[in-house]
């Protein structure tokens, strides 16, 4: 978030909003292990929901920023955490796929993982494009996409929490 913040970067910003919310999913899905069914899909009910709720502030400033409350953006930032991002984030699925686990809310990791790899990549295409366009609309609309990703991916974890 810091990073997203000195760089002025929603992309960046919106990368970690989702992180931050991974980790709090994560760190609820701890609670569920050994419990039962039912409490696992409340657990992936509650990431579902969560991740609406910082998608849809997260969108809010997009179009804040869009409408022109925004500044120029630090490409060379944002390619660099986006990396260092990606890389972690090969690593956490790597992990995930060792696990032969089915239940909804290792399903709902898998799927927060995997929408982490692509925000990555597209805040690292962003970093590219604001470079070589000089402007800050790409890096806007990557954060808006983002967001669009966080949404689809929880609405996919309220389906499997049915």
């Amino acid at each position: 978030m810091t990073a997203g913040l000195i760089a002025n970067s929603m992309g960046l910003v919106a990368d970690s909003l989702d992180m931050f919310s991974d980790s709090i999913v994560y760190l609820v899905s701890l609670f569920a292990v050994g419990g039962s069914i039912l409490l696992k899909k409340k657990v992936a009910k509650l990431a579902g929901y969560f991740q609406i709720f910082i998608a849809s502030f997260g969108f809010i400033e997009v179009l804040r920023r869009f409408f022109g409350f925004g500044k120029m953006p630090d490409f060379s930032t944002m390619i660099i955490v986006s990396i260092l991002a990606f890389i972690a984030n090969l690593y956490c699925l790597y992990l995930f796929q060792k696990s032969d686990s089915k239940e909804a809310h290792m399903k709902a990791s898998w799927i927060f993982t995997s929408n982490d790899l692509i925000v990555n990549s597209g805040v690292i295409i962003s970093g590219v494009l604001v470079y070589f366009f000089d402007s800050n609309k790409p890096d806007l609309i990557i954060g808006g996409i983002v967001f669009i990703v966080v949404i689809n991916g929880a609405r996919k974890i309220l389906n499997l929490a049915k």
